[in-house]
């Protein structure tokens, strides 16, 4: 198991623990753009209040967000033929993919809510491991949002992730 820390520019920060043994290859793929710090400067560019946060793949400029993509990679759930018993309750973690099953490479959401319809839909993978960390991404999920662009959900004010450091 590791422990990673999700620090924004504000100073706000979030602590996880990530479990290869629900999703090994999401886990090792997360831990990797860690290392190449990829996630440094992007934002949570999709906020839904009473579900979740998402980030990982956009930074935003001005009125424009931009995509940043990575690898993608075979999606660790139960309906895509992979054994994942994780569930989708408050601070979890887990990959953000479109319709298609294998199409998740860095975006990440993390859950305010429970959401059993989730469960065996997306990878789940790690989980916040303190009430603080929670509460941040909960406070996150109910700032003021917009649409840019084709974007909906968009925080009016940027969060900006300054970096994910691996701390254990």
């Amino acid at each position: 198991m590791s422990k990673i820390c999700i620090e924004l520019t504000d100073g706000r920060k979030m602590n996880l623990e990530l479990y290869p043994e629900h999703a090994p290859k999401t886990v090792e793929n997360f831990l990797s753009l860690i290392e190449q710090k990829f996630f440094d400067g992007l934002c949570f560019h999709r906020v839904i209040k009473d579900f979740m946060i998402q980030g990982g793949g956009f930074t935003f400029n001005g009125n424009l967000i931009e995509k940043k993509g990575a690898q993608t990679i075979k999606g660790e759930f139960d309906s895509n033929g992979f054994p994942n018993k994780l569930k989708h309750t408050p601070g979890v973690i887990s990959m953000a993919r479109t319709m298609f099953p294998n199409s998740a490479s860095s975006q990440f959401f993390i859950c305010v809510e429970n959401t059993p319809y989730l469960d065996g839909e997306y990878a789940a993978f790690g989980k916040t491991i303190d009430e603080q960390s929670l509460q941040v991404a909960i406070d996150i999920s109910k700032v003021k949002t917009t649409n840019v662009g084709y974007y909906g959900d968009v925080p009016v004010e940027p969060i900006v992730i300054k970096t994910i450091s691996i701390i254990d």
